[in-house]
């Protein structure tokens, strides 16, 4: 296993830097074409969200392909390398897998335990399985990933050390004052209708706003949501969809707007906050929760106006998470890491083993064969017993090496094993790539079935 991760996120670098690298979906899918076109690698998969990007890559060469991988990303996210370069994180192998599992159980987020970044983890994979660019390693990592955050959630409470970046948000606008108290019987207005935007109109829902008004730029989503939110057994809030020219009108009614699109300009301008608080004597409270900003920062300037956003809410979220929760997470964390990294070496060694297997049965074809020859008048009985005795007498020379070797390969620096079988026995190069070949088939088959 060489796996490799080059990134940022707003650990490592200013959220100005964050937000002029945010990478649109299509220009994901250009990195990850890219990646694999490279030659250090052979696959890729790139998790951007709206605090990090980071591109996962099995390589061949580490140097080689931190250079290759740093490069790619200056390239697409239109950041030159001079500039980002002080910015990004290096993880290798193991400590790859560990940041990965410690992203997806919320350890590394803004906010301390929010489980949005597992939606964020699957759209991840599930790009990389569509263009074909993730094979049996990166699908094996993030599918273990999205396991090992599922299960830091339901044995901690992780979920009890932060909040989900909206309801941080609302908690920041409302300055101290139940959430719900605050928003009960307010106006809301939500700009796009992604996974974010959905979270936002939900929560707010359950806060008690009176009304909620969904603009998007594809009107059909917006009234899917709208239909979300009214439905049998929801909390029942009055909701309509409006197009996005409507949001300026929007604006001078709505008290509470949550922008998350993903637009590459500004979606509300300060003109437009300005213009639409001419008409306007209650306060507006804004949460842009998008990368890059979709709210002009000059709309905190103005009177009556508060605007929280990914900057401000990086500034405030130092809240201090349950100890407790946090160090049981990173228990499960190392724990899964172990195994994760003992599964894939015995992994390594398997195409090595059924190879061996494979010879063995030939050899075992070939003697009775040529016993048949040596000896016609045998009859099916006879014959039949003779071929049984030679493949038990093969199987019980072979079971307990096969069943050690397995066992040792799985231990830290166990990747030798693999090559001292296929030398020990002069095992054909391309049987072993053929039976590996045949396993990533079935594996990228089972895994594409499971996102």
């Amino acid at each position: 296993m060489s796996l490799l991760v080059v990134g940022l996120s707003h650990r490592s670098a200013p959220v100005s830097v964050l937000e002029r690298a945010s990478l649109a979906r299509d220009t994901q899918a250009k990195l990850l074409q890219d990646t694999l076109a490279a030659e250090p690698a052979a696959e890729a998969a790139v998790l951007a969200t709206c605090n990090r990007i980071e591109l996962y890559a099995d390589v061949d060469k580490f140097h080689a392909g931190v250079a290759e991988l740093s490069t790619l990303l200056a390239q697409h996210s239109g950041v030159g390398l001079e500039e980002l370069t002080p910015y990004l994180y290096v993880h290798y192998e193991d400590r790859a897998v560990h940041h990965l599992f410690s992203v997806a159980c919320g350890l590394d987020s803004m906010v301390v335990g929010e489980g949005q970044v597992l939606g964020q983890i699957k759209d991840a994979l599930a790009l990389g399985q569509d263009l074909h660019t993730a094979g049996r390693l990166l699908n094996d990592l993030f599918q273990q990933a999205l396991r090992v955050g599922k299960r830091a959630h339901s044995e901690t409470g992780i979920d009890r050390a932060g909040q989900s970046l909206v309801t941080f948000g609302l908690e920041q606008l409302a300055d101290g004052t139940d959430v719900d108290a605050w928003a009960a019987g307010k106006r809301a207005l939500v700009i796009g209708a992604g996974s974010m935007s959905s979270l936002a109109a939900a929560t707010l829902a359950r806060a008690g706003v009176a009304e909620i008004v969904i603009a998007n730029r594809t009107t059909a989503r917006a009234e899917r949501l709208v239909q979300i939110l009214t439905e049998p057994g929801s909390a029942g809030v009055a909701a309509r969809a409006v197009e996005m020219v409507a949001v300026g009108d929007e604006l001078t009614r709505a008290d509470i707007v949550v922008s998350c699109t993903g637009a590459t300009g500004l979606v509300l301008t300060g003109e437009a906050v300005e213009t639409a608080m001419k008409d306007r004597t209650a306060p507006l409270a804004l949460l842009d929760l998008a990368m890059p900003r979709d709210i002009d920062a000059a709309a905190h300037r103005m009177p009556g106006v508060r605007l929280v956003d990914i900057e401000s809410l990086a500034d405030a979220s130092a809240d201090a998470p349950m100890a407790a929760d946090v160090d049981q997470v990173r228990a499960i964390v190392s724990d899964e890491v172990a195994a994760f990294g003992a599964a894939q070496r015995a992994a390594h060694i398997t195409p090595t083993v059924v190879a061996l297997r494979t010879m063995a049965a030939d050899v075992v074809a070939g003697e009775v064969a040529r016993l048949e020859g040596r000896l016609p008048d045998l009859d099916d009985r006879q014959r039949a017993e003779i071929t049984q005795t030679v493949r038990r007498v093969v199987d019980k020379l072979l079971h307990a090496p096969t069943v050690r070797v397995k066992q040792l390969a799985s231990e830290p620096g166990g990747a030798g094993y693999a090559d001292a079988l296929r030398t020990l026995f002069d095992l054909d190069p391309e049987t072993v790539a053929s039976v590996s070949r045949a396993d990533l088939n079935d594996a990228d088959v089972k895994n594409r079935g499971r996102v």
